[in-house]
């Protein structure tokens, strides 16, 4: 997954679904009020949710609740499920395409920084495992 607000987001609707679903319906436009982000989008990251088996989400205005308890779901789990690559190609760095193989540079680029950004990928991955939502929800 690049840099950008998929993981975040998917973390805040994991954290709506848990701390809300006892109480209210929670819909794509309950948690685009909390996230504010379009309802779409979160509609988007609610399908990837329910795909990886965190969330079921019920059509129309059923709402959604967790599948899995909140101590069985990691950060880890989350990057993954919003991941856009495959689990092959997942990573948090974006490589430029077309180093110029001619450039003294360009032709090693990769040898030199392959290494150090995949033992970064899997610190991250590391980290990320360590957190449970149950862990964020004893923060709220």
């Amino acid at each position: 997954m690049k840099l950008n607000t998929n993981l975040t987001v998917a973390i805040h609707t994991i954290l709506c679904i848990a701390y809300f679903e006892k109480d209210y319906k929670v819909t794509s436009d309950f948690i685009a009020g909390s996230t504010g982000m379009n309802p779409v989008i979160i509609r988007k990251i609610l399908g990837k949710l329910q795909a990886a088996g965190m969330v079921e989400t019920k059509a129309g205005v059923g709402g959604s609740t967790l599948s899995k308890k909140a101590e069985e779901i990691t950060l880890l789990d989350v990057y993954k499920a919003v991941s856009e690559e495959k689990e092959s190609e997942r990573s948090v760095f974006n490589f430029h395409v077309n180093p110029n193989p001619k450039c003294p540079v360009g032709s090693k680029i990769h040898a030199v920084l392959d290494h150090p950004l995949d033992n970064a990928q899997k610190a991250l991955e590391e980290e990320l495992k360590k957190t449970t939502i149950k862990d964020l929800m004893g923060k709220l």
